[in-house]
């Protein structure tokens, strides 16, 4: 069976949990007897490296099956790319490839429209798309977060998009649904990584029969990090990217909330990047606590930033704290690094919401506050570093998260189900 992953970005060059979750699945399927993978990834002005003249598609570091989808001018208003030559090399390559399943992990770079393109060109073949997040729906970046009050938002409308898009007159966004489902008429399978999704998606119109929720994988190689006995658990520690949506902001307000109230007995570390795909303005706040916070004298500092990171520097970073914080204001699909966390033994401290809501046990594994609620966070942490025996109970309660065989395998089901299928 030979398997077409396709994802917005490789994760060697733009970080991020959907193009983390590709390429996990892409090395587990090469361990599967009689399956060949082939991953085609895209990449942006981000990596203007990569672009060399003439070239549409081109391999990835001398690495076999690894490729790269040099996507150039994409329309983020309708979600597709105007290359007439971009949409004939895609052409092209699935001619030569002839996958059996086409496995759309994202469709930015591309276009929405490539998944009738791969239909066209392959009509025998399987299309599986699985959702990261809700941009079908939701045109404001996927997240269906109102940009109006910040809220979470729980269905699209003509006029509730407009409100939150003013620029785009409601005609604009009944267009754009419509655009949107013609094309996802496409997928034979839709997949998504946490439970809470598949109402959302039925709701707008998609087919509820049509979707599985197969769970996100890592690798399972990580030995959970002893900590020391006694003494307080004081350390919390952020990791992830350094965008609005994933709350660092609300981390900080909380930071600042505590020492307001004269309890400084604790430190934050920040672990994360790609801050300039944050809004002008949120990039701006956090620059700024961050530089106040390095000019203040060294036992006075009670946050620190460490930086990006690599995946083999991840057990040195979590062994530097003892909880992990998801402030996440949206709904944050699955959060790739509660697994890392529970992995290396850490509870998490999350936003009572979407995806974390429903992985972590509110006082069972990990802690739960107020969704965007920096008072609320300010009191979780105060509770985390001062109630004898929370942090003990709570990572006793940890059980092992889902492991990279079990996602393969799970997506193994989808593909050999859809595959033996009557046309």
């Amino acid at each position: 069976m030979k398997i077409l992953l396709v994802s917005l970005y490789h994760p060697e060059l733009v970080r991020g949990g959907a193009q983390q979750i590709a390429y996990e699945l892409f090395e587990g399927l090469r361990q599967v007897e009689g399956v060949e993978p082939v991953l085609l990834a895209g990449a942006d002005h981000t990596a203007p490296a990569m672009f060399k003249s003439g070239a549409r598609i081109t391999g990835f570091d001398g690495r076999p099956n690894e490729f790269l989808f040099l996507s150039q001018g994409y329309d983020h208003v309708w979600d597709k790319s105007p290359s007439v030559a971009l949409a004939e090399s895609f052409k092209e390559f699935l001619e030569r490839l002839r996958p059996d399943v086409v496995h759309f992990h994202h469709f930015l770079n591309f276009g929405i429209d490539y998944l009738t393109l791969t239909r066209r060109v392959l009509p025998e073949a399987k299309i599986v798309f699985t959702a990261h997040e809700f941009l079908a729906i939701c045109a404001a970046s996927g997240h269906m977060r109102r940009l109006t009050d910040g809220s979470l938002c729980d269905r699209a409308s003509a006029v509730r998009c407009h409100q939150c898009m003013p620029a785009f007159p409601p005609e604009h966004f009944f267009m754009r649904e419509m655009w949107m489902k013609a094309h996802l008429a496409a997928v034979d399978v839709f997949t998504v990584p946490s439970r809470f999704m598949i109402p959302h998606y039925v709701r707008w119109g998609l087919d509820e029969t049509k979707f599985v929720q197969v769970t996100n994988g890592m690798k399972a190689d990580a030995v959970p990090i002893r900590a020391a006995a006694g003494g307080r658990r004081n350390r919390f520690g952020f990791f992830g990217q350094l965008v609005d949506v994933k709350g660092l902001h609300v981390l900080l307000q909380a930071v600042d909330l505590l020492r307001a109230q004269g309890f400084t007995d604790f430190t934050v570390e920040v672990n994360g990047d790609n801050i300039r795909f944050a809004s002008p303005e949120r990039r701006a706040g956090i620059e700024a606590f961050l530089a106040a916070e390095a000019a203040r004298p060294a036992d006075q500092r009670n946050v620190v930033c460490n930086g990006s990171y690599h995946h083999d520097q991840l057990r040195a970073r979590m062994a530097r704290v003892d909880w992990v914080v998801v402030p996440s204001i949206w709904w944050e699909i699955f959060c790739l690094v509660i697994s890392e966390a529970w992995s290396f033994g850490r509870p998490v401290i999350a936003a009572n919401a979407g995806g974390p809501a429903e992985r972590v046990t509110d006082d069972g594994d990990g802690l739960l506050f107020e969704l965007g609620d920096a008072g609320a966070l300010a009191a979780t942490m105060h509770r985390a570093c001062t109630e004898d025996g929370l942090w003990d109970r709570l990572a006793q309660g940890i059980t092992p998260p889902p492991s990279r065989e079990e996602m393969v395998q799970g997506y193994m089901d989808v593909y050999r189900a859809s595959v033996l299928a009557p046309v």
